[in-house]
């Protein structure tokens, strides 16, 4: 058996876990992301987007466990892209997807190879955009209205972090967004909710090694601008052990009154606006 199965628990227990050990870390703030932002309904069809990393693999067996007894009943594909990987990295894919019993349809593409050549400097951000566009396409071929990522709680509030201070805009990562260029395709991200150190416990109890490290890039570096937000939050988390909920709620407390300027659907508001309207 190869490196990353040799410590593997057996899947039944991989399963119970979800549903005991870790039930309130994981499932349980699954099925309220679920019921909270309204990600699933009757008949939908799901494109699950499979990486081979802790996330994705988690996403995969919790659709699959809620499938049993939930009274909503929809179908789900597993798709995972192959952007270019090692022989090597495309086997630990197939391998772990087999042992995690997750049925996963790979499709090839030469992302890789293209950002390579076009985008040297920073890849990362066009290489998201063009995995991104694969699986829509690839969900859309499969007659799927929806395609599932693995983004999590985390992922949420890093994304608040760098638009603010790296973008100087006030924008996060919603739970569920209509597809501009595939009508009739949604994203949703049912771990919206859960936090990745729970993630991370789960996975190690699995005893699986994820890919977390199949890009060739950042298998070289890792100094990205998301990598340095996760050090500023760490380092904010000493002083305030709650930094991390805060920076979440804060999307949710918005007040447009007490904002310079806000944008809705294109259209520019400015604070005078309101201001003006009510004599000042």
């Amino acid at each position: 058996m190869e490196e990353y199965l040799k410590r593997a628990i057996p899947l039944e227990e991989i399963e119970r876990s979800i549903q005991k050990k870790y039930k309130v870390e994981t499932f349980s703030k699954f099925l309220k992301a679920l019921e909270k932002y309204n990600l699933i309904q009757d008949g939908d069809r799901i494109a699950v987007g499979i990486s081979g990393g802790k996330d994705s693999l988690l996403l995969a067996k919790m659709l699959q466990q809620l499938q049993r007894f939930s009274k909503v009943k929809y179908e789900v594909e597993y798709i995972a892209m192959d952007p270019g990987f090692s022989k090597e990295n495309r086997r630990k894919l197939e391998d772990i997807c087999d042992y995690m019993d997750i049925p996963v349809k790979i499709f090839e593409t030469n992302i890789f190879e293209v950002v390579h050549e076009i985008s040297k400097d920073s890849p990362c951000y066009l290489c998201a955009r063009m995995r991104r566009g694969n699986l829509y396409a690839k969900a859309k071929e499969l007659n799927c209205n929806k395609l599932a990522l693995g983004h999590h709680f985390n992922d949420v509030i890093e994304t608040i972090m760098l638009n603010v201070m790296w973008a100087g805009a006030y924008k996060t990562m919603m739970p569920k967004i209509k597809s501009q260029n595939f009508e009739g395709l949604e994203l949703i991200r049912p771990l919206y909710l859960i936090e990745e150190r729970d993630i991370i416990r789960w996975m190690d109890n699995t005893g699986i090694i994820p890919m977390d490290e199949a890009c060739p890039i950042m298998e070289k570096k890792n100094d990205s601008q998301r990598q340095n937000i996760k050090m500023i939050i760490e380092n904010l988390r000493k002083d305030n052990p709650n930094i991390e909920k805060s920076i979440f709620k804060s999307s949710e407390n918005v007040f447009a009154g007490a904002v310079l300027e806000y944008d809705v659907n294109g259209e520019r508001h400015s604070f005078l606006d309101e201001y003006e309207k009510y004599g000042g």
